[in-house]
């Protein structure tokens, strides 16, 4: 059994894998999962706005960051949970029982991104590039966070040369080994 109130947060860039990784752990675990881009999302659809221009928004509007901020920590603070967003880490870095960080290089994201969007590999691109420049811009301005630094993070994985079966092994048993439980 697993303790009480349990807090694990994905981080990392669009395309990575976050939410594919964050969703299959919180189920194989029994927790909630909660994804603060799925906020970010909602907010842009409500205001009939596309990513980057929300996030342009938001660079003038710091409120946006703020809320969905305030409900990720809120979510944390619940417990029993996987959460995954691009600055969740950060955010509730103090409750967190495990941080992963996961990442691929800018190229394998967009890719991955057109794919899913159902894209053009351009249009992919910048939107990924301008949005990553606006949210490490607002993140610095509004926390004084750099998401480069990852330095603190229990685990960091690059996705590019494994399957996603495999990433999740080792996702997993690095956040058993961390909860104190073997795989």
């Amino acid at each position: 059994m697993l303790k009480e109130k349990i807090v694990i947060v994905i981080s990392g860039p669009a395309g990575s894998g976050k939410t594919t990784y964050a969703k299959r752990l919180a189920e194989k675990l029994g927790l909630r999962y909660f994804s603060a881009g799925n906020i970010f999302r909602k907010i842009a659809k409500e205001k009939g706005l596309s990513l980057v221009e929300l996030s342009k928004l938001a660079e003038k509007d710091y409120s946006i960051d703020l809320e969905i901020d305030r409900r990720t920590f809120e979510e944390a603070r619940k417990g029993n949970v996987v959460i995954d967003g691009h600055l969740t880490a950060w955010i509730v870095k103090e409750l967190a029982d495990v941080a992963i960080y996961i990442t691929a290089p800018l190229m394998v994201r967009v890719k991955r991104i057109a794919e899913r969007d159902n894209k053009p590999l351009r249009e992919a691109y910048y939107e990924t590039v301008r949005r990553e420049f606006s949210q490490r811009k607002r993140f610095l301005e509004i926390y004084g966070i750099d998401v480069t630094d990852t330095s603190w993070f229990d685990l960091i994985i690059n996705t590019e040369k494994y399957t996603i079966d495999e990433v999740y092994e080792i996702i997993e048993k690095a956040v058993l080994k961390a909860l104190g439980k073997e795989a």
